[in-house]
């Protein structure tokens, strides 16, 4: 049974809820372009790295769940997701759209879409407390 874009979406979430920073990585082609739509892209493994890293590092826990999941033809997955964070002791819930590019098994796009006022919103409450 071959492996499907798909399942390596899914494993790559599940990288994320395991906090594995490598492991992300190494889903991701080395010139990934990495963009949370809101802001700047971040282009290749260093700087991916520096951007992920604060996600991975200040959460307690991660828990991206997937809603819906689609995959078309051309290495495009589609993903709907309720992306967790526990963040000082209180857990950020975002929820997302993300699309994944992958070409040859990795991941060579990566956009996620959300809420940006929201996500402010959230941290904002996070920082009260």
């Amino acid at each position: 049974m071959s492996t499907t874009n798909q399942d390596r979406v899914l494993a790559f979430i599940d990288l994320w809820n395991r906090r594995d920073l490598d492991g992300l990585l190494a889903a991701m082609a080395p010139d990934c372009v990495y963009h949370n739509i809101p802001w700047a892209p971040l282009v290749g493994h260093a700087a991916i790295r520096e951007g992920l890293s604060l996600f991975v590092a200040d959460a307690a826990e991660i828990d991206w769940q997937v809603r819906h999941i689609a995959q078309g033809a051309d290495g495009l997955v589609l993903t709907e997701r309720l992306d967790r964070f526990l963040l000082a002791g209180q857990w950020l819930e975002m929820p997302v759209m993300g699309i994944f590019q992958l070409r040859e098994g990795l991941i060579t796009h990566w956009r996620d879409y959300f809420d940006s006022a929201q996500f402010q919103a959230a941290m904002a409450t996070l920082n009260q407390v």
